[in-house]
């Protein structure tokens, strides 16, 4: 049992912490700002999951900009797809979430956030268009942004593939 409450991730200085919590505030400020300035609904919440991967573990496969881009995507189509063929009940949600979950996995672009993105598509119902904004403005932003950010203080990212 006490495995469980073991803590696998390394301890983070107070600059890392503090490093991370900005980028965060200021990737989701600045998608916020455009989403409340614009025509295009920008903000939505796995972009802040994403966020989290982003400026905490810039290096992880995880975070990687094909990962945060093509796993939204693959999630966001494969839910939108599923979302039209199938009634508007529970296990059709929870069935779009294991295909995005799997085809994130089978073509190498896991994002843990992108697997929200089907519970998004069934609650809102918002059609095709959706997949353009906020789903792929607003993760190319967000890696755009980590790029910019990261560059900005001295952190590698994207993190060259070993």
């Amino acid at each position: 049992m006490r495995s469980f409450f073991q803590r696998h991730q390394p301890s983070p200085t107070v600059r890392q912490i503090g490093l991370a919590a900005l980028g965060a505030f200021l990737a989701v400020a600045a998608i916020a700002a455009a989403h409340a300035a614009g025509p295009l609904a920008l903000l939505i919440p796995p972009f802040g999951a994403s966020c989290a991967l982003l400026f905490a573990a810039p290096g992880s496969p995880l975070a990687q900009p094909s990962a945060v881009i093509g796993g939204h995507l693959v999630s966001t189509l494969s839910a939108l797809l599923l979302r039209a063929a199938l009634p508007d009940v529970w296990w059709a949600a929870a069935l779009a979430v294991a295909v995005a979950v799997a085809l994130m996995m089978a073509l190498r672009v896991l994002h843990p956030p992108g697997a929200a993105d089907p519970l998004v598509v069934f609650a809102l119902d918002p059609g095709f268009g959706f997949l353009l904004a906020p789903v792929l403005v607003g993760a190319v932003g967000l890696v755009a942004m980590a790029a910019l950010y990261h560059r900005a203080t001295g952190t590698t990212y994207p993190t060259p593939k070993l």
